[in-house]
């Protein structure tokens, strides 16, 4: 297995900048996993592909404003913060922006608050300390930080959070799940869908492409992740019941493999708090979920290597080029596909 087994050539054009007006108009890529066969649908057709009685289960986690402007003190010099991971209510792991901002460094933000690094992490992340808590005023102070290939501003923060974000902490949307509309999940309970919640607070290195041939050989980041006791009671319910488990993007599917460890015999998965590091790749046996709904990733990423862990390599591939030659949308704004 190597590293450029997982590339693929994307034209820009494919890219979505703009989310789908309505969220559910956005497209639908069916792809069986046995046969091979291709639909190509409407999300909110979708619903032709569940029973009463299945689950899906949603990633309730939402963006900060974790892009904070500053200035060096004393000089009043440009920086930035790019919040990534809070450690105690003043002390963050940031990415900085901006020249000579070691450790020692203090800066301003725009309501005053003051921070100081102390401790360079590598490259352009920082330990900061503020003088006191910042969370609580992101929305005041901070910006929601967009995906490096998506050049047009948000015309409201709300784009970049699916509707049923709930749980502050993530530096990027769960995409699969910014799909959904309040009206289609009320569909989707009508028919007799179940809907659970997990938490996966996702970090910026989601979009970090793995640089090194060798897959095993890249550092795989670790996320926060959430799947309590009652949800997984709820899943093990709707599992030994007969249902099937739908996973709503590649955030909850890493959440319940992590949970899947603390499965009791016979259980799909069990309750689960604390960071994961589990990076899935074809060879991996992906046992929590039946189904996958996900949106077109980026080459060479580790997530291209989770879904192709659950299709296997060439048909994944096969599938994108399909999608290119149809213009699907590709990436965080971009169209979905469901893989039973």
């Amino acid at each position: 297995m190597r590293t450029s087994d997982f590339n693929y050539n994307l034209p820009s054009k494919n890219i979505a900048q703009r989310p789908a007006k309505p969220r559910d108009s956005s497209r639908l890529l069916i792809l069986h996993r046995e046969s091979g066969a291709i639909e190509h649908r409407t999300f909110t057709d979708i619903l032709d592909y569940v029973n009463p009685g299945d689950m899906f289960v949603l990633n309730e986690t939402r963006v900060i404003p974790a892009r904070l402007a500053a200035k060096k003190i004393p000089t009043g010099g440009a920086a930035e913060l790019l919040l990534l991971q809070q450690e105690d209510s003043r002390t963050w792991e940031v990415i900085v922006g901006g020249r000579g901002i070691g450790v020692g460094r203090k800066l301003a933000l725009k309501d005053g608050t003051t921070a100081e690094i102390l401790r360079d992490l590598g490259q352009a992340r920082r330990l900061v300390r503020f003088d006191a808590p910042i969370a609580e005023r992101l929305e005041s102070i901070g910006e929601i930080p967009l995906p490096p290939y998506i050049h047009q501003p948000l015309q409201n923060a709300d784009e970049y959070q699916t509707v049923y974000a709930r749980q502050p902490g993530s530096s990027a949307a769960p995409t699969a799940g910014l799909h959904f509309t309040e009206h289609l999940l009320q569909q989707i309970r009508s028919c007799g869908i179940k809907i659970a919640k997990v938490t996966l607070h996702i970090g910026l290195d989601t979009f970090s492409p793995i640089r090194s041939e060798n897959p095993l050989d890249h550092p795989i980041h670790r996320e926060w992740c959430q799947c309590s006791a009652a949800t997984a009671e709820e899943i093990n319910r709707v599992d030994q019941s007969g249902g099937r488990i739908f996973g709503i993007g590649s955030t909850t599917v890493r959440t319940l493999e992590t949970a899947s460890r603390q499965a009791a015999p016979g259980k799909r998965v069990g309750a689960f708090e604390g960071f994961t590091d589990l990076f899935i790749y074809p060879g991996y046996q992906i046992k929590s979920v039946d189904a996958i709904l996900t949106n077109f990733h980026l080459p060479r990423s580790s997530l291209l290597l989770m879904i192709s862990a659950f299709t296997g390599r060439e048909r994944l591939l096969a599938t994108y080029r399909t999608a290119i030659e149809n213009d699907y949308r590709f990436y965080s704004f971009g169209d979905a596909m469901l893989i039973l």
